[in-house]
């Protein structure tokens, strides 16, 4: 039977955030499954990606062993009712299918934001988690050299990747453009509710930058900067916090502004202070404009620069998807030449052993040059024998039909006694 290549899927495009959360796992999470996957089913090519849109596990093998897997999971993370859970788990037992939803996930287009560039540099660091634990064998990491590729491509071909299309990651980028010349820019984020959260664990794409986090309840502050590795300032000493930050992000629900010109106009400005307001009501006065060195950007003004990005992203997919289906093919080509080249390699090693078997043979009192001659002529007519059943083979990939010619050359010239070559 094939090793066939198979994926496990749960997304937000099949389960709400309430089960993601259940079913999403940690770096040492990932570690543990991948050992256990090793051990237990003497998996070589396994990945697992979890995210908080996805959990996904990649894997090689001749049998569909998904809930397995999935039991797996739910042992790790302490359910004992993770069957219950299969419903929203999609199963891709096809090799063309699971391989074209790694590329799919890879690129971005299985994304929320489309094109949203996190996923690449995630799927990254689970190949390199695979790599480390010695699960990823030649198939795995061909495979995922083709995706990174495939990703260099549309990056260099197409408007996929241009510019910020979610509202956070465009409010990260607004800010990485206006502290550029600011040495290590102090950046205070004013709550954390969806969108706030969603901006802090993008804070991390601004590295230089010294973050802050305050909220109206200090443990939802404190939960979300943990990780993160960011101070929490007590809500009580908001004021003097804005006063020395360089870049003040504001997402709290308030139906009167909680920032005001009055307020704005007390605080040490020696250059610049930049105020991004993401509240809906607003949040912050639109006339701290006035004051001098202060700078305001809305979430109207941010969501538009997304909307646009998003836009040119959309147009982008067809030409994602074809470059996509370049890259498979290419890659399926490949798949098919490894599937028959240790067949090739037996039948190469066989008739060499005749063919030295017989030079020894009836050569013992040749001279050297007779040697010689004899030696050409035979390697010439062994070149030519070969010829047939590998064209014959490498047709037979094209088809589709691969394992029947392996079982019949193999039968033909008794090649499951030949070692193959390390």
């Amino acid at each position: 039977m094939q090793t066939k290549f198979r994926a496990i899927s749960l997304s937000h495009k099949t389960a709400p955030v309430q089960i993601r959360e259940l079913i999403s796992l940690d770096e040492q999470s990932i570690q543990r499954i991948l050992l256990r996957l090793k051990e237990f089913f003497s998996l070589s090519d396994a990945l697992i990606l979890s995210t908080c849109n996805r959990t996904e596990v990649y894997y090689s093998h001749d049998l569909d062993l998904s809930t397995e897997i999935i039991k797996l999971i739910g042992l790790e993370r302490g359910l004992a009712d993770v069957v219950n859970y299969l419903e929203y788990f999609e199963i891709f037992n096809e090799d063309r299918l699971a391989i074209s939803h790694l590329f799919r996930v890879s690129m971005g287009l299985e994304a929320q934001v489309v094109g949203d560039i996190q996923i690449s540099n995630q799927v990254k660091r689970a190949y390199q988690t695979a790599a480390d634990l010695e699960m990823a064998g030649p198939f795995l990491h061909r495979l995922m050299h083709t995706i990174f590729f495939t990703n260099k491509r549309i990056v260099q071909e197409t408007a996929f990747r241009d510019g910020a299309a979610s509202l956070s990651y465009a409010t990260i980028e607004l800010i990485e453009s206006l502290t550029s010349n600011t040495f290590q820019p102090r950046i205070l984020l004013i709550g954390v509710g969806e969108i706030g959260e969603d901006v802090a664990k993008n804070m991390v794409y601004l590295p230089e930058a010294k973050v802050k986090i305050t909220n109206r309840t200090q443990a939802k502050a404190e939960e979300i900067a943990g990780p993160l590795g960011f101070e929490v300032v007590p809500f009580e000493n908001v004021q003097s916090a804005m006063d020395e930050a360089d870049v003040i992000v504001c997402s709290i629900m308030k139906n009167e502004p909680f920032i005001t010109k009055d307020l704005v106009k007390k605080f040490n400005i020696p250059s610049y202070k930049l105020f991004v307001d993401l509240s809906v009501p607003r949040s912050i006065e639109t006339s701290i404009e006035d004051v001098p060195g202060v700078i305001l950007y809305n979430v109207d003004n941010i969501r538009s620069k997304a909307s646009e990005a998003l836009e040119k992203r959309l147009e982008a997919i067809p030409q994602v998807e074809s470059i996509i289906e370049e890259s498979i093919e290419e890659f399926h080509n490949w798949k098919k030449e490894m599937m028959v080249s240790p067949t090739i390699n037996k039948l190469k090693q066989s008739l060499e052993q005749i063919r030295q078997e017989e030079l020894s043979r009836y050569l013992k009192n040749a001279d050297e040059k007779e040697y010689v001659l004899i030696d050409k002529i035979t390697k010439s007519m062994m070149q030519k024998i070969l010829k047939v059943p590998v064209v014959q083979l490498r047709a037979a990939c094209q088809r589709d039909q691969a394992e029947e010619m392996i079982e019949i050359i193999t039968d033909l010239f008794d090649l499951e006694k030949v070692k193959s070559e390390k």
